[in-house]
């Protein structure tokens, strides 16, 4: 999945960052790392003016469905709940909406209607790996292992994301939301994301705009989401462990337990 992004941000994003107080994942005058467990807005790219032009506004990372009503709703929704029962509901997670589930009732008139591009220079993901422990023995849980992932050509490239205005009924304030659309991972990525293999769905060109202009069917919204850059325009870099507290992140790791990467 596609829980943490990076974006490069200018001197003056940096300044509004910091007015903003806003948990980061990391944040320099030149990096900011969004980790999507914290919520926060980030920059989306939507069609205006008749899909004609484009606009690029702040939304909070984790699309909410229009049937939660209050900022309680949302909390539940987002982190569980018990019930009257004393049955625990487990949370739903909107910060990715996979290809498969695009068309389901949750997601269907955002993917009709209400498709933009999220702009990144960067998404990491984790590789798990089985490792031997100090006994010899190989150990029963995989340890993770990070890495950054950016595109060879190109500076800043484009995700695939729906989004959605939620209303809050008690505050009357609404929220533009969004969810990053994943795929299946190709070659490079299933290496990566060895334990689920998927990827968000990179967009470029003709596609990028078709995604964010054209009235499209359900299948060409489909064929489009389900769309694999090619693992050869990618480029994986290995992260230290603890890479979100370092001075730079993105410092290339050497760890002998994980296997070379094969493009």
């Amino acid at each position: 999945m596609c829980y943490l992004t990076g974006r490069k941000i200018s001197n003056t994003e940096f300044q509004e960052l910091m007015e903003l107080a806003e948990r980061m994942g990391f944040l320099s005058d030149e990096l900011a790392i969004y980790k999507g467990f914290d919520y926060n807005t980030y920059p989306v790219i939507r069609a205006q003016n008749g899909k004609t032009e484009t606009d690029i506004v702040k939304m909070q990372w984790g699309f909410l469905p229009p049937y939660l009503k209050t900022r309680d709703d949302v909390k539940r929704f987002r982190f569980g709940y018990k019930d009257d029962t004393g049955k625990y509901n487990k949370p739903y997670t909107t910060l990715n909406a996979t290809s498969e589930e695009l068309l389901s009732k949750m997601y269907k008139d955002a993917a009709l209607k209400r498709r933009c591009l999220v702009p990144v220079n960067f998404f990491y993901e984790w590789m798990h790996v089985t490792v031997v422990g100090k006994s010899g023995k190989l150990l029963k849980t995989p340890e993770k292992f990070p890495y950054v992932i950016s595109m060879r050509n190109k500076e800043e490239f484009y995700l695939a994301g729906i989004w959605q205005p939620w209303f809050d009924t008690e505050s009357k304030i609404t929220t533009n939301t969004f969810a990053i659309v994943t795929t299946t991972a190709n070659s490079l990525m299933k290496q990566i994301h060895n334990s689920k293999e998927r990827m968000p769905t990179i967009l470029a060109g003709d596609l990028s705009e078709a995604w964010l202009y054209n009235d499209l069917t359900d299948q060409e919204i489909l064929d489009i989401a389900n769309y694999q850059v090619a693992s050869a325009d990618m480029i994986a870099t290995p992260l230290d462990k603890d890479f979100l507290k370092k001075a730079r992140p993105h410092e290339r790791a050497v760890y002998n337990e994980v296997p070379e990467l094969v493009y």
